[in-house]
């Protein structure tokens, strides 16, 4: 459906044919309506316009319904019958599908898409673990150290191994960081541990997602990646991180190419009002840079979403090409978004904005699209084509299919990788400390014993000198004084020089005996 002169044919009005200029559908856009208006659908024919133009896309598929694009669509009475109201005739058309690839963060329903948590980067971590401003400050103290280590951090594990090395250190990093309180590691610890539960580990890791993967074409085509989203959606946070990611990741690599004559690749962003929710003013800032640079690297974004108030106005201002499906004014603040959604367009003075909006059919929108110029078309009420490819879930078996006709790049990424970053350098460094702490103790065991034995050495010594000498005092004394009373003669009331040298041989002897007593035990004491 896509010519050089009529860029990408999307609907039909009163006029004719609407298109997206080729070389303004890098500027961005948005598709927006109440819960079935059509907004899928319309999500399928732009993306189907893209892809026969040789344009690669990216889309989340919240409820399977946009897997249908990867088979040929069928006549049916809702076709025919628009048939006459675009000018064309059964026989004119060919019904096809497209070059599809399916991919899930979590690998159950389609290629592995993985990212490391240092690519990711701190503020896009906080945001997924929901940590307020001094706990995402704390992720940017780790982040800094493991730079500056060179150290990598992939997985979950890696995080929680980090976290745990930064407690027992972070008075090192006190005077050059700041304070690292226990309570905010305590903090990411549980809110990590709760995402672990969701299944984040399948995520986090490497093979690494390439994003160059998403620009391929076969046959000429733009090849559509799909993501299955439908569990992913559950996680609010981590659905709209990962595809804020998978933007950084674009604006960061790609190189600047400004406007071309058609872009290099589209970005569907379903549920947009999510990437909004609990988002800080710095992330929000970041968000609108990215947002505002990435079409100069030739990549197209289109938000789908409910109303338009659910985007931020400085981003808002930034979408061009409208597509506008009804919306219901049930509230007050229904009938404010009506208003608010019906200003944003250029005035028709054929019909009045605010009151087409809510007269709306299925597959009937508000369509603006950038002009040659750049300037918003005067907005007109026109009908969605309708898509060439199946509308509807595909099954069980297709997708299998398909899934195995991109075994090349399946096998690329099937198996998650644990090559050697955090946890396995701190797990290193963590058996060397206690190694270290354990010889230390050692050491100061065997010191302690050593001084041990020395002090009972020189105990040992005092008491066999000690005895020794009083021992050979006494010996002294009783040989002296019976040698004195023989020598004199001197005899005592029972004592005679006979009984004086029988005591002198009988102390002689114990003497000896005790000699002997000593030398034994000294030589005991010595071997102990």
């Amino acid at each position: 459906m896509y010519t050089q002169e009529n860029g990408f044919y999307i609907a039909h009005g009163p006029n004719g044919p609407i298109s997206i200029l080729g070389n303004m559908a890098n500027r961005h856009g948005l598709i927006a309506g109440a819960t079935g208006t059509g907004k899928t659908v319309t999500l399928q024919v732009i993306a189907e316009s893209f892809c026969k133009a040789g344009v690669p896309c990216f889309m989340a598929d919240m409820k399977g319904d946009l897997s249908g694009v990867s088979q040929p669509g069928q006549m049916s009475r809702f076709i025919e019958k628009r048939l006459p109201e675009f000018g064309m005739k059964q026989e004119d058309l060919t019904f096809e599908g497209c070059p599809v690839r399916f991919y899930d963060v979590f690998g159950e329903q389609g290629i592995p898409m993985r990212s490391t948590i240092g690519e990711m980067g701190p503020d896009l971590m906080g945001r997924i673990l929901g940590l307020n401003d001094t706990q995402t400050g704390v992720l940017n103290i780790l982040y800094r150290i493991l730079d500056e280590k060179g150290i990598l951090l992939d997985d979950v594990k890696d995080l929680r191994s980090a976290l745990d090395w930064l407690s027992k250190h972070a008075k090192e990093y006190t005077t050059q960081y700041g304070n690292v309180a226990p309570a905010s590691i305590g903090a990411i610890q549980r809110a990590l541990l709760h995402l672990d539960n969701q299944g984040a580990d399948k995520f986090f890791g490497i093979p690494s997602f390439d994003i160059q993967d998403l620009m391929d074409t076969r046959d000429g085509k733009g090849v559509l990646s799909v993501l299955a989203a439908d569990k992913l959606m559950l996680q609010p946070k981590l659905y709209s991180t990962f595809l804020l990611w998978l933007l950084s990741e674009l604006y960061s690599t790609l190189p600047e190419v400004g406007d071309l004559e058609k872009p290099k690749l589209v970005f569907f962003f379903d549920e947009a009002h999510m990437l909004f929710e609990d988002t800080s003013k710095a992330l929000t800032d970041k968000i609108e840079q990215v947002i505002r640079l990435i079409r100069s690297k030739g990549v197209g974004i289109f938000f789908i979403s409910q109303l338009p108030t659910d985007i931020p106005d400085v981003i808002l201002g930034q979408l061009g090409n409208r597509v506008q499906h009804a919306l219901r004014a049930y509230t007050p603040r229904d009938q404010k978004a009506v208003k608010v959604a019906a200003e944003t367009f250029r005035a028709n003075p054929d019909f009045k904005t605010e009151d087409a909006i809510l007269e709306l059919e299925t597959g009937e929108a508000l369509v603006s699209f950038l002009d040659e110029k750049g300037a918003p078309s005067v907005v007109e009420r026109a009908k969605i084509l309708f898509p060439l490819s199946q509308i509807g879930a595909i099954t069980e078996g297709q997708r299998l299919d398909i899934m195995n006709a991109n075994r090349d790049i399946n096998n690329k990424y099937k198996e998650a990788e644990d090559r050697e970053s955090v946890f396995e350098v701190f797990s290193r460094e963590a058996e060397a400390e206690a190694q270290a702490a354990e010889e230390a103790a050692a050491s100061k065991e065997a010191e302690k014993e050593e001084k041990a034995k020395k002090k009972e050495k020189g105990f040992w010594d005092k008491v066999w000198k000690s005895v020794v000498t009083a021992l050979t005092g006494t010996l002294a004394t009783i040989l002296g004084k019976t040698v004195s009373d023989a020598v004199t003669g001197k005899k005592g009331k029972n004592t005679s020089v006979k009984d004086a040298a029988g005591r002198a041989v009988k102390n002689a002897t114990t003497a000896a005996t005790r000699q002997i007593v000593r030398d034994v035990l000294g030589n005991v004491v010595k071997g102990k």
